[in-house]
């Protein structure tokens, strides 16, 4: 695996999924088979990366997303995590910085039809 300039996230153009790192108690493996798709918008310098998997969707919210947006894409995203505090600061100019992650499960749709 190799990463990019920064802790925050890495590529693997090996891996079968992604790694998502949501806090140092939790983490995620969201396979690569169940990724629906992806969309990358911004206001100002803010991005957020909304990754739809069939059971979960990835929010993402921080600066220059677009190179991971482009990894995903190739499917070869391998982790995404948020830096600690101390981490940011080190980030280079023009890297991608992730300041949040949130991740939500997508409940199945039950259905009430009478047969």
């Amino acid at each position: 695996m190799s990463t990019k300039s920064s802790e925050c996230w890495g590529s693997d153009p090996k891996a079968k999924g992604v790694r998502i790192e949501i806090s140092e108690e939790r983490s995620l493996l969201l396979p690569f088979d169940q990724f629906l798709f992806g969309e990358l918008t911004s206001d100002g310098k803010e991005h957020r990366l909304r990754l739809i998997f069939a059971l979960h969707e990835v929010l993402v919210r921080g600066y220059n997303l677009r190179r991971i947006h482009l990894t995903m894409q190739r499917m070869d995203l391998g982790f995404l995590a948020r830096p600690a505090g101390s981490q940011r600061s080190l980030v280079g100019e023009g890297q991608p910085s992730i300041l949040e992650i949130h991740v939500t499960e997508i409940k199945p749709a039950t259905s009430n039809a009478a047969h």
